[in-house]
């Protein structure tokens, strides 16, 4: 594991930087594409507007916070209902709603501070969401891996997706304990490469796939014409979805605490970050994109690497826009199979788990106390036992599940149980006091 820890504000000479930058770049890119592809948005465009949002972040952060943003799986199951009832305009015009409600609840914490998050998400209940946020997407890397009895690789076999996808973590985790040099820092990368390679070597990646490749344009428009329509069904339908990406940035600005040893949450500030994302889903929705979220995957990189500086992160931005304009390479990235991404999620969102409960040891937290227990227990058990509660408001369907169900629970939880520790914390410090 590299041991030398490239700081958030250092800069690094661009020779460095740029094999950094398309580490982060690969590493969220399959994701990213896929929620596109999955709701019949153009992926080209998705890619520009997460490079573009992740720049809006990182300005509205003051260049303080190393994160990236790209597209939200947590929107596909609305995006898709609102697509069938009243078109994909609407679409657009709900995740422009959604990036201004994130708007309103960063100017409502900058005017009422964190002190109150910190009371509402103590440790206990973030660590327990951190191990359900990696926990929870864990099925989705053993599938794109070929592991899963839901693993279908008609066209090139489940046996070539295992090999591919084994291989890909394989150099990864070698890579992340025992390269070193420059390749120390980009073992991520050096494991899509090599996975990429193998693919293309055992017909993984096929002969009509890299003609395709060769024979793309070099020049492409990633914004494809649309319209941003503001119907107030698609709206009241997608902006719930809107707090269950909030809970999921909370968590993941916990982990990028404890992954880079600094309290984000105070410096540059929750608004900050959340203001950050909010211009990054409402750019989304007027480019045509998907709607954008932190990224988990990129926090993962970070914690192997040690490398925190957010240049790096600029420039994976900065590619992410350039390669939406240059065909070749922009179908090269979209030609990534789906076993070498499922390979190094293996990897990357098992780091996201554990930071749950880095957050736990950290935090020396007591399990021994039936308060700590049963908070962590409801929270993994309805967070990863797919609980879901249908709602209807105005008439309107919608659920609650996952992260967002979980969350919820784990913060009732906290704020009804008394918290006997802190009471007696509180007795200690008045006698303290009194002497």
């Amino acid at each position: 594991m590299n041991n030398n820890i490239i700081g958030v504000s250092e800069k690094l000479p661009l020779r460095k930087t740029l094999p950094l930058s398309l580490q982060h770049l690969f590493a969220m890119v399959g994701a990213t594409i896929l929620v596109p592809l999955l709701t019949g948005i153009n992926p080209t465009t998705a890619l520009l507007t997460s490079g573009l949002g992740t720049l809006a972040y990182i300005i509205c952060t003051r260049g303080k916070l190393p994160s990236y943003v790209g597209s939200s799986f947590a929107f596909i199951t609305p995006m898709l209902s609102v697509t069938q009832m009243y078109g994909q305009d609407a679409v657009f015009g709900g995740i422009v709603i959604c990036g201004i409600v994130y708007l309103i609840i960063s100017i409502i914490i900058y005017k009422t501070g964190t002190n109150w998050i910190e009371s509402v998400l103590p440790p206990v209940v973030v660590g327990s969401i951190v191990l359900v946020i990696g926990l929870g997407l864990a099925p989705t890397a053993i599938e794109w891996a070929g592991l899963s009895p839901n693993s279908h690789f008609e066209v090139i076999g489940k046996n070539k997706a295992i090999f591919i996808s084994l291989l890909t973590l394989s150099v990864g985790i070698i890579g992340s304990v025992y390269f070193k040099g420059i390749f120390s820092v980009i073992p991520i990368l050096c494991a899509i490469i090599v996975g990429y390679i193998a693919s293309i070597a055992i017909g993984v990646i096929s002969k009509e796939q890299l003609e395709i490749i060769a024979n793309t344009p070099i020049f492409t428009n990633p914004i494809q014409p649309h319209k941003v329509v503001f119907n107030l069904n698609a709206i009241i339908l997608m902006v719930p979805v809107a707090f269950v990406t909030l809970a999921e940035h909370i968590g993941h600005i916990y982990v990028a605490n404890n992954v880079v040893g600094t309290n984000f949450i105070k410096d540059p500030g929750l608004d900050k970050s959340i203001l950050g994302d909010g211009i990054a889903e409402i750019i989304a929705g007027l480019l045509g994109g998907a709607p954008n979220t932190t990224y988990g995957e990129n926090i993962g990189v970070m914690a192997i690497t040690k490398v925190y500086s957010v240049w790096v992160i600029a420039w994976a931005a900065i590619l992410a826009i350039l390669i939406s304009f240059i065909g070749p390479l922009n179908a090269i990235i979209q030609f990534i199979p789906q076993p070498v991404i499922g390979g190094v999620s293996i990897l990357l969102f098992g780091i996201i788990a554990s930071s749950g409960f880095r957050i736990f040891v950290e935090n020396n937290l007591d399990f021994g106390s039936k308060r700590n227990l049963i908070i962590c227990s409801v929270i993994i058990v309805i967070g990863l036992g797919k609980t879901t509660i249908n709602l209807n408001l105005f008439g309107s369907q919608f659920s609650l599940s996952g992260v967002a169900l979980a969350s919820i629970v784990g913060i009732i939880i906290n704020l009804i149980l008394p918290n006997k520790n802190k009471e007696k914390t509180n007795e200690n410090s008045n006698l303290a006091n009194a002497n």
